[in-house]
């Protein structure tokens, strides 16, 4: 009899339009016994289509779950990574600010116009190189002169983006030289287009000198390896 009155149940339910694991689940049934119970009742158009809706949110809703599972387990790497980071970099020397100086500059600065600067987009790692310069090189800061590469696109933000530079590093206005316009042949507006600030380079003044030292400590980095 409980059989036959969860069929009836079934049967009712799947002429309203409701899916087989629905059913199965109101039902506390099996997916194969309500399929079985359900064979015979023919769904309208309406109801197919509503069911296929149905099922393609449902698919949606389970991508979205599993992404916020996934972005959840990234950040918990990386904080952990963060915090191993912290334990194996330590404290730097001044010798080890050095040798970074070095590579940076092997990789990111200028050697062929025996002018002494570094280019880079990226505001942390321009800080670094600037409390590097400061530390280890002893340079001034007024004694740093920063140039602007913006592509032209950006034309209108070229007051803001100066601001922004001179701002986040305590570097005067007056120090900056005048921006360098790129002309691209894609003038297509990326999303970060606001919060993009181009590429600085870090000159120096009267800068021969840390040019040839730089030079010479690179050729000497490229013996020790």
């Amino acid at each position: 009899m409980a059989k036959s009155n969860q069929r009836n149940r079934a049967i009712i339910l799947r002429r309203k339009g409701e899916s087989i694991k629905d059913i199965a689940k109101k039902l506390k049934v099996s997916k194969s016994s309500a399929s079985i119970w359900c064979r015979d009742v023919q769904l309208t158009t309406v109801q197919i289509n509503n069911l296929h809706k149905k099922m393609i949110a449902g698919g949606y809703v389970g991508r979205l779950k599993g992404s916020k599972i996934q972005h959840e387990k990234r950040l918990e790497r990386e904080k952990i990574s963060s915090v191993r980071g912290l334990l194996d970099v330590g404290k730097l020397s001044d010798r080890d600010l050095l040798m970074l100086l070095i590579a940076l500059y092997w990789g990111e600065g200028g050697k062929s116009q025996r002018v002494f600067f570094i280019s880079n987009s990226d505001p942390e790692m321009i800080k670094f190189i600037i409390n590097a310069y400061e530390k280890v090189l002893k340079i001034d800061k007024s004694n740093i002169v920063l140039s602007v590469g913006l592509n032209i696109i950006h034309k209108n933000r070229e007051e803001e983006v100066r601001n922004y530079w001179s701002s986040m590093l305590g570097i005067s206005l007056k120090q900056f030289r005048k921006t360098i316009f790129i002309k691209s042949k894609n003038l297509k507006k990326c999303k970060n287009f606001k919060s993009h600030y181009g590429t600085l380079r870090i000159n120096v003044v009267k800068s021969t000198g840390y040019y040839y030292k730089m030079i010479g400590l690179i050729n000497a980095l490229k013996r020790a390896i």
